[in-house]
């Protein structure tokens, strides 16, 4: 067996820098709620807005979200007006998303907020918020990485991933930015 990269060391991981920001009874109440209600296609659409607003979400008016969405953490999500998230979606908020209105993230698309400093040899938490901003498009199992902010109007395409800021109005597919 070979050494580990950069001499790393993952026993010593203490998750500096990352806070959940609510106690553990709250996040276990949140894990049974997600699993139990909030990710089922019986559990109607309308009320999933008002489950994530339970334990502090902001989400705004006429809202859509589709069966097996999974938040990690509702209570560093903000959803804008007339969004609309597709089944499937993964949203891993270690730090905060923010969905202007007018939004759509399509199936299975995934937006998240961790990642790791590859030359820690603990491999620390480097964590960043992701923004989409007014009337943006991040389409079917695409990918938006930590930190980036995908522009107005933007589109993230089908299995595309974002690893840098969009401008407004752009496209990104998986064969580059136009």
């Amino acid at each position: 067996m070979s050494a580990p990269a950069a001499g790393r060391r993952l026993r010593g991981f203490t998750g500096a820098g990352y806070d959940k920001q609510r106690g553990l009874l709250t996040q276990a109440a949140w894990f049974a709620a997600l699993n139990l209600l909030f990710v089922k296609w019986w559990f109607p659409p309308r009320w999933r807005p008002a489950l994530l607003r339970a334990f502090g979400a902001r989400v705004g008016q006429r809202v859509l979200i589709r069966h097996r969405v999974r938040v990690q953490w509702p209570w560093k999500l903000a959803v804008g007006d007339d969004v609309w998230i597709g089944e499937g979606a993964w949203l891993i908020n270690l730090e905060p998303i923010t969905i202007e209105s007018d939004v759509c993230v399509s199936q299975e698309a995934v937006l998240c907020t961790g990642s790791h400093q590859r030359h820690s040899p603990t491999f620390e938490f480097d964590n960043a918020p992701v923004r989409l901003e007014r009337g943006s498009w991040v389409a079917a199992r695409a990918l938006v990485l930590r930190g980036v902010t995908v522009g107005a109007g933007a589109v993230v395409g089908a299995g595309a991933v974002a690893h840098r800021d969009l401008a407004p109005g752009a496209v990104h597919t998986a064969g580059g930015t136009r």
